[in-house]
């Protein structure tokens, strides 16, 4: 373990004010840590406590080190790239969702660097450190949450950092975001389906740790208590996958009083839904309504066609390039909340309800 001392002041010594060269040594003497904590807090963070990270993080930003040959540059120059961090790459939704970014970074003249975490923690903090080691100018965070070490060192700069989120939160750091109003959007599905005479309704999630599906939980209760025993809802974490859509519901589908209608925080998921209801023949939308969340380009094809709360990919990409470059360009000062608009588009898996099953599948 490393041992965590208060930082001494940031001064430069005489060589370094007047070259503007920062070294290693520099940090590491600003820091009271060694040369070797240094190196690992920008290579491998999460091996470093978090207390020696934050202190370390705050000397790199204080004294604008770029820890290598390549990067020294970046104190003049820029290096055009962006990096975009997302959970899974092989997800529909966030391919649309770089399609933007790539479209929008191309016409201002940056690259984008996609760096794929897996949903992993130590992957995020991996990628995410590129932006204080001055690998890139700016970074897109898609990720369902902000690696700790770079709030830490969001937090310490002395003015906003190239940071943008997509689809989550920024406010807690001080960063701009781009997304939706997931309460609003929660809203208007679970009224859809209470509209159409639903009473008993299963709700599908995501990872209960992921904002969106934090803020569209909230919503979804909120509404079925308006109701009160007007609308019950039956809840199942899952992941963002057909197959967690598939084994949840199995198991609301089992259940003694099955419900009528299955509200799916995903197309993935509902896809998972749809499928489970063929192989036990449940009637969709007869005997079961369902419904999803993003309107991938595959949701109008599945059968039947897949109701579902559309929401802006490619714009939320265009935007968090817009917001991540107005920062760098100096043009945005202040952090902004960008919210776009979502609609509902009604399709044949969703229909009025019939009255309530009471036998196991």
């Amino acid at each position: 373990m490393v041992a965590v001392s208060r930082a001494a002041p940031l001064r430069r010594s005489r060589r370094s004010r007047l070259s503007a060269e920062v070294t290693i040594l520099d940090v590491a003497r600003a820091a009271r840590v060694s040369t070797a904590t240094v190196s690992r807090v920008l290579s491998h963070p999460s091996k470093v406590v978090e207390a020696t990270r934050r202190q370390v993080l705050r000397v790199v930003a204080q004294l604008n080190y770029a820890p290598n040959a390549a990067a020294k540059s970046l104190r003049t120059f820029e290096t055009r790239k962006l990096l975009a961090i997302i959970p899974d790459i092989a997800n529909p939704f966030f391919a649309l969702i770089l399609q933007g970014i790539e479209e929008a970074a191309l016409r201002e003249g940056y690259s984008v660097l996609v760096g794929d975490t897996l949903n992993s923690l130590e992957r995020d903090t991996h990628y995410a450190t590129m932006l204080p080691r001055r690998e890139v100018d700016g970074l897109i965070v898609l990720s369902q949450r902000v690696p700790g070490v770079i709030k830490s060192w969001a937090r310490s700069l002395p003015m906003m950092a190239p940071i943008v989120t997509g689809f989550i939160s920024g406010e807690e750091f001080g960063v701009s975001s781009a997304g939706i109003d997931n309460g609003a959007a929660a809203t208007e599905a679970i009224e859809h389906l209470h509209g159409l005479g639903h009473r008993l309704i299963g709700v599908i999630t995501g990872p209960a740790e992921a904002q969106p599906v934090q803020e569209r939980l909230r919503a979804v209760r909120r509404a079925a208590r308006r109701r009160g025993t007007a609308c019950e809802l039956l809840i199942e974490h899952g992941k963002f996958t057909i197959e967690s859509g598939l084994r949840c519901a199995a198991q609301l589908l089992s259940r003694p009083r099955r419900p009528t209608a299955i509200l799916c925080f995903s197309d993935g998921l509902a896809t998972g839904v749809l499928e489970c209801a063929r192989r036990t023949r449940i009637s969709v939308p007869e005997a079961l309504s369902v419904m999803g969340f993003d309107d991938l380009p595959v949701s109008a094809y599945l059968t039947p066609p897949l109701t579902t709360i559309a929401l802006p990919m490619r714009d939320v990409g265009r935007e968090t390039v817009r917001l991540l470059v107005g920062r760098l360009r100096g043009n945005i000062i202040k952090a902004e909340r960008s919210t776009l608009p979502f609609q509902l588009i009604t399709r044949g898996s969703t229909a009025a309800a019939r009255r309530a099953h009471t036998t196991r599948v």
